[in-house]
């Protein structure tokens, strides 16, 4: 399955580093999230557009991650030429990444229960 079928993106961008959060929509998946979306499968996903240091921080609280990308933006947004390179379209590119849906819970349908 594709990451954005379990998560949203939320991307910012300072200079030549972007700035994703990726949050589970249903918190009973965020231990999925932990385990498939290392910063090292974001570095080898975005490795034609970053090319720096990737950086993971977890807030399990909260069902997401943060992840910081170096050297992300060609320069950074106002030095770059190229079209739109900016966090939006790298969170968007991140969303492509496949996780295993081995080991994601399966949550009742709430049609089956009410029978």
């Amino acid at each position: 399955m594709l990451l954005r079928e379990i998560a949203h993106a939320r991307a910012g961008d300072k200079g030549n580093i972007s700035n994703i959060s990726v949050i589970a929509y249903d918190p009973a998946d965020y231990p999925l999230l932990e385990c498939w979306l290392t910063a090292d499968r974001v570095r080898q996903h975005l490795r034609a557009l970053v090319h720096g240091e990737v950086q993971r921080y977890t807030l399990p609280g909260l069902g997401a991650m943060n992840f910081v990308l170096q050297d992300a933006l060609a320069g950074g947004v106002t030095r770059s030429l190229a079209l739109d390179a900016h966090g939006k379209t790298l969170s968007s590119a991140l969303l492509t990444l496949e996780i295993p849906e081995a080991g994601r819970r399966v949550h009742p349908n709430p049609a089956d229960t009410a029978k």
